[in-house]
């Protein structure tokens, strides 16, 4: 069987990601492996407190700090959120999911925060990218790559959102991402406080995530990595330590703008598998870590789901597909080369971190390895 170490150096370097880090926790056994660079030039080893872009395994943590303002009873499951979010208060949406963006229905109910935790909202990305309506997702709300100066502002990002015609009704299909970024608006209108002192304060602050930030400050930059486009010949720099996430962002992306560590994102799937560990109720992270959604949507949603249902920010495992799908297990992946994941039934929590960013929905061979190796 192959090591940890193995299974990292087999994806790195020779045009691959420069480096990884990952951590597998089974119980209070803690392994760490860490390899290669921080860049392709080779200037400094990967650390284990190597600070990444983790992208979209952002989503959970945003799942969990807006189920902390569940509990404080300050929104409802069920509730509205245009009492929040006044620009979704008459949203439109188009007549068949093919239509032209001009082509308008109302919305036949109210979005409520079930529809934005579960990603049935009706805004999103389907699986058909080449629908009319998922245009607008990336001229006006630059979804895709986590791009964080790219936005104003949150009200900016509203007000543009407020124009975009939604793809389905409340409630009627898993549609990815744009979700968590409203969720993030919420989370900062609601608590009055912006997204980031929000999360420090009830989450990061608490749990001892230091390094898990929407950027990354300069006594810190030694620490943090380049980021990657792999290419036919190798890699294409998209991003350096001193470029896009080393300044706070006017706009802060729930869906993806987080930066954090391994031993940050554990202390947050530790918190998760202790049953909130008095942070969150149980009741919260059952809800979190449960499929939603119906077979047909799972279906519609298969080319990020794999198979796979959907929770509050996450994925689950439903049916043992493959030798790493374990039902319950819970997590996410992101774009930048990021996978996090908490397996209940075995106490497990499997992370990887690279710098290299994925080309498509399908997740790539390094993940594929890294999970059959954490399942063992």
């Amino acid at each position: 069987m192959k090591t940890l170490h193995d299974t990292l150096k087999a994806h790195v370097g020779d045009g691959k990601a420069p480096g990884a880090v990952a951590l597998v926790a089974r119980g209070d056994q803690v392994e760490v492996e860490v390899v290669g660079s921080v860049d392709v030039e080779g200037s400094a080893p990967m650390a284990r407190d190597t600070i990444f872009r983790i992208a979209s395994t952002t989503k959970p943590v945003i799942a969990a700090a807006t189920m902390l303002l569940v509990e404080d009873g300050r929104i409802a499951l069920d509730d509205a959120v245009s009492r929040w979010l006044p620009e979704l208060s008459s949203p439109m949406v188009v007549r068949t999911p093919d239509a032209p963006v001009d082509d308008l229905v109302p919305a036949d109910r109210p979005i409520t925060l079930e529809d934005l935790l579960t990603f049935r909202a009706g805004y999103g990305f389907p699986a058909d990218f080449s629908l009319p309506a998922v245009a607008p997702l990336f001229s006006e709300l630059t979804q895709g790559p986590p791009q964080p100066q790219k936005v104003t502002s949150s009200d900016d990002w509203m007000a543009a959102l407020a124009r975009v015609p939604m793809l389905h009704q409340p409630g009627e299909a898993f549609l990815y991402n744009t979700c968590s970024d409203i969720l993030g608006v919420l989370l900062a209108r609601i608590s009055g406080l912006p997204l980031q002192d929000f999360l420090t304060e009830r989450l990061f602050d608490p749990l001892g995530m230091p390094d898990t930030a929407f950027s990354v400050p300069a006594d810190k930059l030694d620490r943090f990595t380049s980021y990657y486009q792999p290419t036919d010949t190798g890699t294409t720099l998209l991003d350096t330590p001193t470029g896009q996430w080393s300044t706070p962002p006017a706009f802060p992306s729930g869906a993806g703008g987080l930066v954090s560590t391994v031993d940050d994102w554990h202390a947050f799937g530790r918190m998760l598998l202790d049953d909130g560990a008095k942070l969150l109720s149980p009741d919260s992270v059952r809800l979190m870590t449960t499929n939603h959604l119906t077979r047909s949507q799972r279906e519609a949603g298969a080319i990020f789901l794999e198979g796979q249902g959907w929770g509050y920010g996450g994925s689950v495992d439903i049916d043992h597909t493959d030798p790493w799908t374990i039902p319950g297990r819970y997590g996410w992946v992101g774009g930048t080369g990021t996978t996090a994941h908490i397996t209940p039934s075995t106490g497990t929590i499997a992370l990887m971190m690279t710098q290299l960013a994925m080309t498509s929905p399908t997740t790539p061979p390094v993940m594929r390895d890294f999970w059959q190796y954490a399942s063992a």
